[in-house]
């Protein structure tokens, strides 16, 4: 299955990118980096620069259609500039009206607050987030991993870069049908 990763142009914690991407590889699956610009992303390590990587498809180009997941990596500048993306916010609501299946880590989920898909949902963030995921209509839990089926789709989420392992078993057995 073709996986998108929604990054922006910088500030995408790269431990969570790179985890979830040979997770997704390992397990068969063809990871696909989209942005909102062509080029390469500039990957953070926490808040030093890290490596970067060479962007596959354009979110205003790209098809949710296209994917049979989307994975949204962390870093707290990422979603934050996701999240004033039109076309990136967009992309993200298209995989919920799809029904197609989504994984979150850490600061991801703003991204989802703006695409207004967690109202009803039970997730998990890095905890800075429990108001905004709250004040959505979502219900935050601390918690390693969160698997939600209480919608058109599977909704993974974590914490943080400490819960990759978890994070990566869970979607990747999500995204393969084998949980839910």
């Amino acid at each position: 299955m073709r996986i998108a990763f929604l990054v922006a142009p910088e500030g995408v914690e790269q431990v969570e990118l790179t985890e979830p991407w040979k997770a997704a590889s390992d397990a068969g699956h063809e990871p696909v980096l989209v942005s909102t610009e062509s080029g390469e992303i500039q990957a953070f390590n926490h808040l030093d620069k890290g490596d970067t990587f060479p962007v596959d498809e354009v979110v205003g180009e790209a098809s949710a259609g296209s994917f049979g997941a989307l994975v949204l990596p962390g870093g707290v500048a990422n979603p934050d500039f996701l999240r004033t993306d039109d076309k990136a916010v967009a992309f993200v609501k298209d995989f919920f009206d799809g029904g197609r299946p989504v994984a979150a880590i850490c600061h991801a989920p703003w991204t989802l607050v703006e695409a207004g898909v967690v109202r009803g949902r039970v997730l998990t963030s890095w905890p800075s987030l429990r108001t905004d995921i709250e004040n959505a209509g979502g219900t935050w839990v601390d918690e390693q991993v969160k698997i939600c089926d209480h919608g058109s789709n599977q909704l993974v989420t974590s914490r943080k870069p400490d819960d990759l392992k978890a994070f990566c078993d869970a979607f990747v057995h999500v995204f393969a049908g084998e949980v839910g």
